[in-house]
């Protein structure tokens, strides 16, 4: 597992574009109207919504109050220290935490059967796999810290238990946020609007106002990308901490 998962960590930036192309792959419906009613379709799409919005919330919070530089270095895994504060006080990968509810949401936005019971479980082997692999770095590095680490902290669930006294003692960095997040906000962004406009044309009849309001949206979104991929190439806005 530990090789698997250092091999899949070289390419795991390319992941999620390819997870996400995989939800407009024709598939059974996990809320049918057979069930579920005329209305079926507001299943999906509210608890979808809740899911994968939760999973950015995550990510968001994580990022914001204690960034892990743990992206790898030479396509390898690679960390500078061992991060235990912020959310990492509650649970050792809050960041594929996020991550997994993200896909997942989406995954029941698209009312997708085949991704939720075939796609995400394959996900979620990657993801161990790789941990595994990052694991074993980290244990080889910091030894006797990082396993008493995690003898207290859960791998994958969060523990809520002092929850409130992590976010009111912490500043949150929102430039952090934006800086280090602005990538898989755009693409994340983009699928959500594309499911809910394209898979459900109960919430636009008309075909030709779907594809000029989608227009719309990947101009604006494609816009603010830009403007913060230009503030951060140009130094005008950073995260305020030291290289």
């Amino acid at each position: 597992m530990i090789a698997i998962g250092n091999f899949i960590f070289k390419y795991r930036n390319n992941l999620f574009i390819f997870l996400y192309l995989l939800l407009f792959v024709p598939s059974p419906m996990l809320f049918a109207p057979e069930m579920f009613g005329e209305k079926y379709y507001l299943y999906p799409i509210i608890l979808g919504l809740l899911i994968t919005f939760a999973g950015e919330i995550i990510r968001g919070i994580t990022i914001g109050l204690a960034y892990i530089i743990r992206g790898g270095k030479d396509k390898k895994v690679y960390a500078e220290k061992l991060v235990t504060e912020g959310i990492f006080r509650h649970c050792r990968n809050p960041l594929y935490v996020g991550n997994i509810l993200m896909l997942l949401g989406v995954g029941v936005l698209a009312n997708s059967l085949i991704y939720v019971a075939v796609v995400m479980p394959v996900f979620l082997f990657i993801y161990q796999a790789i941990v595994l692999a990052e694991e074993n770095f980290l244990r080889n590095k910091f030894g006797a810290q990082f396993d008493a680490y995690c003898s207290k902290v859960n791998r994958w669930l969060i523990n809520f238990s002092g929850f409130s006294s992590t976010l009111n003692g912490m500043h949150f960095n929102y430039k952090r946020w934006l800086l280090k997040e602005y990538n898989t906000l755009l693409v994340w962004l983009i699928g959500i609007f594309a499911l809910l406009i394209f898979k459900y044309p109960q919430l636009t009849p008309d075909s030709e106002n779907r594809i000029i309001l989608f227009g719309i949206i990947v101009i604006v979104l494609g816009a603010m990308y830009g403007y913060i991929r230009y503030l951060k190439k140009s130094g005008k806005m950073t995260d305020g901490i030291a290289p």
